[in-house]
């Protein structure tokens, strides 16, 4: 069964929107989702689905499911984010700056983007004045590197979200890496 990994857009972020993992765990299980695990505290869930090769429809579909048994259990109603694990896959590969030596994982944001920005938003985006950080879009997928951290960065992801005029949500790259790793773990224990 394929694996599936949900990020969830302003979960637990500031006292906002505050959901305890097991219980987040739990929602996934009751809405018949198999094998749910969750990862760090920021509302990522990684599960199985029965479907083969689910379609972008099945995923928009299961996204909007999801979102509704939030707001249902726990009164908010953020933004679903799916990939399949063959999706996350590509993105890791298509990390523009996997061969530079001095990246400090933690510093490396990927955007997960709700969808494909147009080509004249991507533009808009990537002229931007963002100096000293760096900003590559591919596919869904926004990765922004950090010199200084994100906490110092005068970029913020609502700047870039309005440029291309699409949500996302930000993972680092070890988060990344790490889920990643938990699917195609799942994946492989069939």
């Amino acid at each position: 069964m394929p694996a599936i990994i949900c990020m969830l857009r302003g979960i637990n972020v500031v006292g906002h929107n505050v959901i305890k993992m097991d219980a987040l765990k739990a929602l996934f299980v009751s809405i018949k989702l198999k094998d749910a695990q969750t990862f760090i505290q920021s509302g990522n869930v990684i599960f199985s689905i029965s479907e083969s090769k689910p379609e972008k429809n099945d995923l928009a579909k299961l996204a909007k499911r999801i979102q509704s048994a939030l707001e249902k259990k726990f009164g908010c109603r953020p933004d679903v984010i799916l990939r399949t694990t063959s999706e996350l896959r590509e993105a890791f590969k298509r990390n523009p700056f996997a061969k530079r030596p001095d990246i400090h994982p933690g510093k490396l944001l990927v955007v997960f983007l709700a969808d494909h920005p147009v080509q004249e938003a991507r533009n808009k985006a990537l002229a931007l004045k963002i100096h000293p950080e760096e900003m590559h879009i591919i596919g869904r997928e926004a990765y922004i590197y950090f010199i200084d951290g994100q906490g110092k960065s005068k970029l913020r992801l609502p700047t870039v979200e309005r440029a291309l005029k699409i949500s996302g949500t930000g993972r680092n790259w070890n988060s990344v890496t790490t889920m990643l790793a938990i699917a195609e773990k799942m994946e492989s224990a069939e």
